[in-house]
Order: C-alpha cells, then sequence, then structure tokens
C-alpha cells in the first residue's frame, strides 16, 4: 500500500516497513486482498448494501429491493438490513455491558477491602449515589456497596421495567419523547433479549419496528452501561483532570520492560502501575539487565489510564489506537501484552513468536489459537495477578533483548488528556456560564462529540479523522473526542493547546483564554454516556432547551465495529445530528436510508448523515449547527 492509504502517523508508516521486510502478515496488506479486481475497497455488492442473510438453513439470501427480490422467508431488503445492523447493536451492547459487569464487580470487591484499589473519589461517589435517589449515609464503602447493589438490579430489570437510572439521569423532554415512541427501556439484559429474539428468522422482519427496538436498546446502554461504567471507574481510580501526556510509539524504548495492557479495561493495567512504581521491582528489571520497568498505555485500556493518573518515568506513555497494534509489537520493544475483553487480534500469536513477547489473556473473553497461558481477572487477585504479570514480563526480557533487533527512533510527541465534565467545569471556574457564553456570543459555533473508532475503509489509519478534524476546529467547533479515534487526535498533535492556531479565529480566542486544545481529549468510546449526560447538564443550564435543538452533533469520521453502530443509533435516539463514515452497510434498504437519512428528524429529532469528503461532511455539521442556532436566537 501506499504511505497515505496505511496511516496518518509516521510512526505507523515506518512500522509497517518493517513488518513487511520481516515477511508478516499484516492488516493493510490483508485489508487489501480482500478488496475486488485492484480496489482494496471494493467488496461484495449485496454485503455493502447490507441486504445478504445466512441465518437459516434456506440461506444465504440476497435480496434487491429494485426487483422486490426478497429473501426466502420474504423479507425485505430494508428488513435485512435492519436485522443486520440490530444483531450488531446486540454484540456492542452486550461488549460494553460486559466492562461495566466488571467494574461494578471491582468497585463492589474494592469496597469490602478486598482489592488493591481504593475510593479515590468520595465526592463522586456521594454525588451519583444521591443522582440516583441511593441512601448517602454511613461510610464510603456502606455507599460503595448500596449503589452496586442498585445498578446490579436496574440492570437485570425486565424489558417492561422501566429503568430507574434512565428516569434519574435523562432529561425530562428525552423522556417524554421515549415513552412515547416506547423506546423508554427496561434492564439492559432485558432489552438485549428482546432485540436478539426479534431477530429470530420470521419473528420481525419490518425496518422500523427493528431500528425503534435498536434505539431502546441504544438508551438502556448509554445510560446502565457506560454511564455506570465510567462513573464507577472515577469512583474507583480518579476524575479525569487535564495533563500532559507522551504519546506515540517512541514512548517504547528497548532497553527497559516494557509491559503493555490492552484492550478496553483498566483494572490489572492500574494494578500493574501500582506494583511498578515500587523500588522493589524497578530492582528487579535491573537484575534482568534493564534500565527499569515501564507500563506503557495501549488502544482504549490505555485511554481509560492516561485519562485518570498522570505519566512518569514508570507510567510513561501512549502508543495508539488499534491498527497500530501490529506496529506496536514489531518494534521489538514488547515484553508483554496483557489482553482483557476487547481489540486484541487473532493474529496476535504469530507477532508474540516473531518479536519474542508474553502474550497472556487477562480476560476469559479474549481466547488466542495457540496460546495456553492465561490470567482471567479478579478484582479479589488483582495484586497477584499484577505481580505474576510483572514477572512473565521481566523473565521475558534477556529473550527479547538478545535476539529481536528493536526499530529505533520512533517519533514521539505531547498531548494535554483528562478531560471530563467535572474537569471541564473546574477550567470554566465551576460553572457552564463561559462555555455558554462563548457560545451565544458565537466565538464557539457549536460542539462536536467525536466518537469514533479507526478504519482503513477509503482511506489510512486516522487520515479522515484528523482531516475531518482540522475542518471542525477551523469553522470554530469545539470538539469533544472519545474512542480510538481520540487516539488519533492525539498522536495527531490537535490536543495540544498549540493546536489553537489551526482553529478558526472565534475558538482560537477561547482556547488561549483558557489555555485549553481545540480538541479536548474526553475519553474512550465508552464516555459516549458522559457526553449524553454532559449535554443534560448544557440544556438544563439553557432553561431545558431541549436536547434535539442544542448546537451540537455527533461524529464518527471512521466507525469500525460493532460498539460503534449501536452508539450511533443511541445518538439519534438522543435527537442528534450524527455523522458517520463509512457508508454503513444499510444503503441496500432504500426505505431504512430514508428513515435515518430524513424520516427520523420527526421521530427523535436525530438524524444521520454520511459523508466521504471532510470538507463536505464538516460543511454539513456547520449547517445544521447554524440552523440550531437561528432557532434559539443565537
Amino acid at each position: 500500500m501506499e504511505d497515505d492509504r496505511i496511516s496518518y502517523h509516521e510512526s505507523v508508516r515506518r512500522a509497517y516497513r518493517r513488518i513487511k521486510e520481516d515477511g508478516m502478515t499484516n492488516i493493510w496488506d490483508r485489508y487489501e486482498a480482500q478488496g475486488l479486481g485492484s480496489d482494496p475497497d471494493k467488496r461484495c455488492p449485496f454485503c455493502m448494501g447490507g441486504t445478504r442473510c445466512d441465518l437459516c438453513s434456506n440461506g444465504p439470501c440476497r435480496s434487491d429491493a429494485e426487483k422486490d427480490k426478497r429473501g426466502v422467508c420474504g423479507i425485505t431488503a430494508d428488513g435485512m438490513a435492519m436485522r443486520m445492523m440490530a444483531l450488531r447493536n446486540v454484540m456492542g451492547a452486550s461488549t460494553y455491558h460486559y466492562h461495566t459487569e466488571q467494574t461494578v464487580k471491582t468497585l463492589r470487591a474494592t469496597a469490602r477491602g478486598e482489592t488493591p484499589f481504593e475510593i479515590k473519589e468520595p465526592g463522586k461517589l456521594r454525588d451519583f449515589a444521591g443522582r440516583l435517589g441511593v441512601d448517602t449515609s454511613g461510610s464510603d464503602a456502606d455507599v460503595s456497596l448500596r449503589l452496586c447493589d442498585f445498578a446490579e438490579a436496574d440492570f437485570n430489570r425486565k424489558a417492561d421495567e422501566p429503568s430507574l437510572i434512565v428516569e434519574a439521569l435523562a432529561t425530562q423532554e428525552r423522556k417524554e419523547a421515549w415513552h412515547k415512541l416506547d423506546i423508554f427501556p427496561g434492564g439492559i439484559y432485558g432489552e438485549m433479549m428482546r432485540v436478539t429474539s426479534s431477530c429470530l428468522t420470521n419473528v420481525d422482519g419490518y425496518y422500523v419496528s427493528l431500528a425503534l427496538k435498536a434505539m431502546r436498546m441504544g438508551v438502556a446502554m448509554a445510560y446502565q452501561s457506560q454511564i455506570v461504567n465510567e462513573y464507577c471507574q472515577d469512583i474507583l481510580f480518579g476524575i479525569p483532570r487535564p495533563h500532559p501526556m507522551r504519546v506515540d510509539l517512541g514512548v517504547l524504548d528497548p532497553d527497559y520492560v516494557n509491559v503493555l495492557p490492552n484492550g478496553h479495561e483498566p483494572f490489572l493495567g492500574f494494578a500493574m502501575v501500582q506494583l511498578a512504581r515500587l523500588p522493589e521491582w524497578q530492582e528487579k528489571a535491573r537484575a534482568a539487565g534493564a534500565k527499569g520497568m515501564r507500563v506503557i498505555a495501549n488502544i482504549e485500556t490505555g485511554q481509560e489510564m492516561i485519562q485518570r493518573w498522570n505519566m512518569d518515568d514508570v507510567f510513561y506513555g501512549f502508543t495508539g489506537n488499534w491498527i497500530t497494534q501490529e506496529a506496536v509489537l514489531a518494534t521489538g520493544c514488547v515484553d508483554l501484552f496483557a489482553c482483557d475483553m476487547n481489540c486484541s487480534m487473532p493474529i496476535d500469536p504469530a507477532y508474540a513468536e516473531r518479536y519474542r513477547f508474553k502474550l497472556i489473556p487477562v480476560s476469559d473473553l479474549v481466547a488466542f489459537e495457540g496460546v495456553t497461558d492465561r490470567l482471567d481477572y479478579e478484582p479479589e487477585e488483582a495484586e497477584r495477578q499484577a505481580a505474576q504479570l510483572l514477572e512473565m514480563a521481566v523473565a521475558n526480557y534477556g529473550e527479547r533483548r538478545s535476539s529481536v533487533e528493536p526499530l529505533a527512533g520512533l517519533p514521539s510527541g505531547d498531548a494535554v488528556v483528562g478531560f471530563s465534565t467535572e474537569s471541564i467545569l473546574e477550567a470554566l471556574g465551576g460553572s457552564l456560564d463561559p462555555l455558554l457564553d462563548a457560545i451565544k456570543s458565537g466565538a464557539i459555533r457549536g460542539i462536536a462529540g467525536l466518537v469514533s473508532c479507526t478504519t482503513l475503509r477509503d482511506s489510512g489509519q486516522d487520515a479522515h479523522s484528523v482531516a475531518v478534524a482540522r475542518e471542525l476546529i477551523a469553522r470554530d467547533i469545539l470538539i469533544l473526542s472519545m474512542g480510538c479515534g481520540n487516539g488519533g487526535m492525539q498522536v495527531a498533535g490537535l490536543c495540544l493547546p498549540e493546536a489553537a492556531r489551526m482553529a478558526g479565529p472565534g475558538l482560537k480566542g477561547v482556547c488561549e483564554q483558557l489555555g485549553v486544545p481545540p480538541v479536548l481529549s474526553y475519553g474512550t468510546c465508552t464516555d459516549t454516556g458522559r457526553i449524553a449526560d454532559l449535554l443534560a447538564a448544557v440544556s438544563g443550564a439553557l432553561g431545558d432547551v431541549p436536547i434535539p435543538d442544542l448546537p451540537v452533533v455527533a461524529a464518527a469520521p471512521e466507525y469500525m465495529e460493532q460498539k460503534a453502530t449501536i452508539d450511533a443509533v443511541f445518538a439519534l435516539a438522543l435527537g442528534l445530528y450524527t455523522y458517520v463514515n463509512p457508508v454503513p452497510t444499510v444503503t441496500g434498504g432504500p426505505n431504512l436510508v430514508k428513515l435515518l437519512t430524513e424520516d427520523c428528524m420527526d421521530v427523535t429529532g436525530g438524524v444521520l448523515r454520511v459523508e466521504t469528503d471532510a470538507t463536505e461532511a464538516a460543511e454539513g455539521m456547520l449547517a445544521h449547527i447554524e440552523a440550531k442556532r437561528k432557532k434559539l436566537g443565537l
């Protein structure tokens, strides 16, 4: 592949050249090989349109709306495309909620004094519990246990039992809209079962019904899974607050024992940092011939960690997002890759063999062909498990260092990370008024929540996301960045105050006044719920302006996997203009396309927009924001 189709980042392009020289299979070549003819982006037209189904033995079926060609069961192209989308959404919701269950389990064990962690944010604990109507009397441990009990009871409500978490956290206007549409959810487990059961052959083939069920599950997921997860992680590990962080592949030094927690769950990552900061562990690394030991943040587990904890010479920096993975492993600098519940690739064992690192699954969800060593996370065993992982890394150092030539001189940079609702309020002096005043005056035209993955579809890794972000800030649109796309923003230098020079004059002035970047590093894809809570606060501060009337948009310039699709469906239920790229696999259903891109505006207030050109995408988002400003009289 040409450089511009590999990655926006020079570090990854250099690692790719090394991978090619070493004769290793890699994501870029595998992507290219999937294309039809000489076009790496061309695929089966039925699959690209979402109109291919193999759920029953009468298939695989293909449908064609223009010819009224239906599946054997009679399902239309619209129904087929939405059914497959709904099933992807179930996978996304269940994976988000798995993380949440692990977080609640960890908080409960911590409250009982059974983990190496502590309640770092008792104020957040009591504030969140109080918002949910949980009794806040007694010790922090007492409140934590009640909060866990309340959350788990709500997760397990039947689909026809309204969620108390959604009732407590959503705005009144949204709740009324969702009740009217019958998409106010029950418990997340009941909603996932309801959608999955509806997708069975010959149950629900109506695209509108399936879309509404998916939205209902999305609402449950955002409030029960995402908000509960992130706020409980705040309680355990700290509220994100702005601080500098080293980023890019240059944070990997081959002369150190380098331990990389990878995935989406930060529990063992934090436990390893706590141990690695002790002199005895640094001495063990030096005794093995290394300069010391470092824990390097990686992908979304890394985002969870860097948002909350400051860097030092042990917790040293952040590499990048998921497409960076093979490049990271091919640097020859990794001693241990600890894989939790998401974003570890099936090809990793081949890289472990070639580049001599220990590959250890640390979640019961994760398995690799040929890898038998594993250490599934249990909160009560976290310190012992972290120690075992560090021991493996130290033992690996000598072999890795003597047998693998490292890729030296890779670039590194800096980013400011750790923005959250609380830290944004702190930066504004404890009130949203300065931000609202900047929006009212027009210095900031609006806000974009960039909730994105990273993909190779149509462009190189992060290239389209960076282009869209540059176009948005140039139009005085402030970005809150989440997900793997956030890693792309950080490594590209957009999460530095100096990036304000790329912004329009209004946003540039606000950034310079506050000393903040034009792209605020707001977390992971799991923080989609957090931004919904922030929008609720903005709505309230403006006098209960309906969320669909706010000058805000959601943007996923490079969505990739199933968690992203349910984030987008939730954004539509929340009433947001939602820009996505690449073009989703629904285009074979014309009525479904019309529902998502036109009719939805009259249903929830949200609308889906697709656009492959970065400038046109930004212009579309700006036009929506300007229309909302006009409606509000701004």
